[in-house]
């Protein structure tokens, strides 16, 4: 038999799962039209999102940008880390990102970063003018971290269409290609 307060707990499970659905099918919404979709009231989604941010299990709202609408280029870069140890100070300047700054000078804008399971250890999505910023952008990072990255595979995006849970406007982009 199923006690009330996992019935509870359970519920509280569905309505996030109901809002966070929301969030990412256009996190511009307002919390009435949230609360319209999901079909609760303002108070619920207000104190559900409250607590989603404050459990990080949501952090930050972001656009959606067409970056060839800005004439920038997409690239996904792999690494391959080598099995050298990593002195403290490296990896936490990694694991803190310390490194946008320097990139952001470059005219790399760098969007996603992941550790990742696989031949390949890392990947970083990111936005560049060119390909020889981009190309700069991965010799830079060999330079910045050296006998740690052992490969690098570079590559550009031609055209996603659904990006964050949302379908691109401009599928005339993959026309194109097919």
């Amino acid at each position: 038999m199923i006690t009330n307060s996992k019935k509870i707990i359970e519920q509280l499970n569905k309505d996030e799962e109901q809002i966070l659905t929301a969030l990412q099918k256009n996190s511009k919404d307002s919390i009435n039209s949230i609360a319209k979709y999901c079909g609760f009231s303002r108070q619920k989604v207000k104190r559900i999102l409250t607590r989603l941010e404050k459990d990080h299990v949501i952090f930050g709202y972001t656009a959606i940008i067409d970056e060839k609408k800005q004439g920038r280029l997409k690239y996904v870069l792999l690494i391959k880390r080598s099995m050298n140890k990593i002195d403290k100070n490296t990896a936490e300047k990694i694991a803190y990102q310390m490194y946008d700054e320097d990139y952001e000078k470059q005219g790399i804008t760098i969007e996603s970063s992941y550790l990742i399971h696989g031949e390949y250890d890392w990947m970083i999505i990111f936005t560049s003018p060119n390909l020889r910023d981009a190309k700069k952008f991965s010799t830079m990072l060999i330079e910045n971290y050296p006998n740690i990255i052992m490969k690098i595979n570079l590559m550009q995006i031609l055209h996603s269409p659904k990006t964050h849970h949302i379908i691109s406007p401009t599928p005339e982009y993959l026309l194109e290609f097919l």
